[in-house]
C-alpha cells in the first residue's frame, strides 16, 4: 500500500491511504449470531433460523471448498493485500475454524507481505485463549462491536454483550499481541440522550483504539426494529439531535489524537485505517466467501445465493454458489466513484464529474459544505452532515 497526500490535524500529520493500482482483498462471511438484533438487516441467523443442511460445525468446511473453486475460476489474482472476516459473529465460530479459513487463503491465493487480516467480534464471544489462538494463527486486527456503553440502549438494540466486559476484552486482544484495535459504534438510538451518546464516546475512546467507526442508526425496513417504528412503539430521533451527535463525536475523537477519513470512520494515523474498507471505496477488486456475500472483479460484480443451507448444497454437489450478477458499464462506475470518493477525506477528484455537473462546484463551495484543492472537491464539516444531498446533486 501506499501513502498519498499528508495532510494535517492541528501540527499532527494524516495520511491519507491510496490502494496500489492491484489491490486485492478478499471478504469471508460468518452468517451465525447468538441472537438477531431488532435493526440488523444483515444476512445473519440464529441457530434456530437455520434448518437442515447448515451448521456451525460444519461452515468452516463449506467455506474452505468454494475458496478453492474461487481460486481455480481466478487464477491470476495478485496475492491478497487485506481479508476481512466479518458477519454476523465471526468468533461464534471456534478461533481454529477461523484460522483453518485464513491458512486455506494464504495457501491457495496467497497473503502479501503485510497482510491485514481482520476479524470483527462479540466481546462477550472471545476469550483470552480464543485470543491468543487467532492472532498465532494470522489475524491481526481485530473490529469489536461495542455500539453503546450506556445498558438501557443496548437493550433498545438487542444487543446482549455487558458494557462492563468490553475493557477486559479489549485488555485480551492487546495482551495477544492484535496490532490494531477498532470499536463499532452507533447513535441516534430511540431513547438515548446526547450525555448518554457522551457516555460511550468517552467509553470507546478509553480503551485507546487505533480505529473507531461510528454509524447513525437507520431504520432498515423488513426489520423487527422498523415494525415498531411504524407502529409508533418507539421514536427516532430528529435530523438535528443526530447531527449534533455525529459533531459531538468527531469533536471528541479529534481531541483523543483520531482524525476522520471517512465520513463514518476515524483513525489514529493512515496505518491505522481500515484498508480493506479503503479498498471497497476505491472499487478495487475482492472475492466474497460465504452466503450473500458480494465479490467485484475487473468491472464484474457478483453475489452468491443467500442462505447458509442453499449454499453448502450447492458447494457439496460441486456447483457454483452464485446466484447472480452484472457488468459495471462506464456511466455506473463514475456514479458510484462519486458516491464513494466524495465521503473520503481525500476528496473526489474532478475528472469524475460531468460537464453539468461542474456547475454545481462553486455553489457547494459558496455555501460551505465543500472545499477544492489539487483537482480534488473535499467536504468541509458542514458538508459531511449533508453529504447525502450533497452527492445528489454531484450525481444529477
Amino acid at each position: 500500500m501506499t501513502t498519498g497526500p499528508i495532510t494535517s490535524r492541528g501540527d499532527r500529520p494524516f495520511g491519507v491511504i491510496e490502494p496500489s493500482p492491484a489491490a486485492f482483498g478478499v471478504y469471508v462471511h460468518i452468517p451465525f449470531c447468538s441472537v438477531r438484533c431488532g435493526y440488523c438487516d444483515f444476512n445473519t441467523y440464529t441457530a434456530d433460523e437455520l434448518g437442515d443442511g447448515a451448521t456451525r460445525a460444519s461452515y468452516a468446511d463449506t467455506a474452505i471448498s468454494e475458496i478453492g473453486l474461487q481460486r481455480r475460476a481466478f487464477s491470476d489474482l495478485p496475492e491478497a493485500e487485506t481479508v476481512f472476516f466479518g458477519g454476523g459473529t465471526p468468533t461464534q465460530l471456534p478461533a481454529a475454524d477461523l484460522v483453518r479459513m485464513l491458512s486455506t487463503l494464504r495457501d491457495t491465493f496467497g497473503l502479501a507481505d503485510g497482510v491485514e487480516v481482520t476479524t470483527e467480534a462479540n466481546p462477550d464471544s472471545v476469550t483470552p485463549e480464543s485470543l491468543a489462538a487467532l492472532r498465532e494463527g494470522g489475524f491481526n486486527r481485530i473490529s469489536f462491536g461495542v455500539q453503546s456503553a450506556v445498558p438501557h440502549v443496548l437493550a433498545t438494540l438487542d444487543r446482549t454483550h455487558d458494557p462492563a466486559n468490553v475493557p477486559q476484552a479489549v485488555k485480551w486482544a492487546r495482551e495477544a499481541g492484535f496490532d490494531q484495535l477498532s470499536v463499532d459504534l452507533i447513535y441516534g438510538t430511540p431513547g438515548e440522550s446526547m450525555d448518554d451518546w457522551r457516555t460511550s464516546v468517552e467509553q470507546a475512546i478509553a480503551l485507546q483504539p487505533d480505529h473507531v467507526s461510528a454509524y447513525a442508526l437507520i431504520v432498515e425496513q423488513g426489520t423487527a426494529f422498523a415494525r415498531k417504528v411504524n407502529r409508533g412503539e418507539v421514536v427516532m430521533p430528529d435530523d438535528d439531535e443526530t447531527a449534533d451527535k455525529y459533531l459531538l463525536a468527531d469533536e471528541l475523537l479529534g481531541a483523543a489524537g483520531l482524525s476522520w477519513y471517512e465520513l463514518s470512520n476515524w483513525a489514529r494515523d493512515a496505518t491505522s485505517q481500515c484498508r480493506h474498507n479503503v479498498l471497497y471505496w476505491h472499487s478495487d477488486n475482492w472475492l466474497g466467501i460465504g452466503p450473500g456475500a458480494h465479490s467485484h472483479v475487473d468491472g464484474e460484480r457478483w453475489w452468491n445465493v443467500k442462505h447458509p443451507a442453499a449454499y453448502a448444497q450447492r458447494l457439496a454437489a460441486g456447483e457454483s454458489p452464485r446466484h447472480d450478477g452484472e457488468t459495471i458499464d462506464t456511466e455506473t462506475a463514475r456514479v458510484e466513484r462519486i458516491m464513494l470518493e466524495t465521503r473520503l477525506r481525500g476528496g473526489l477528484g474532478l475528472d469524475a464529474l460531468s460537464p453539468s455537473a461542474t456547475v454545481t462546484i462553486p455553489d457547494l463551495v459558496s455555501r460551505g459544505l465543500a472545499d477544492v484543492a489539487a483537482d480534488r472537491l473535499v467536504l468541509t464539516l458542514r458538508g459531511r452532515l449533508l453529504a447525502d444531498a450533497v452527492i445528489r446533486e454531484l450525481v444529477d
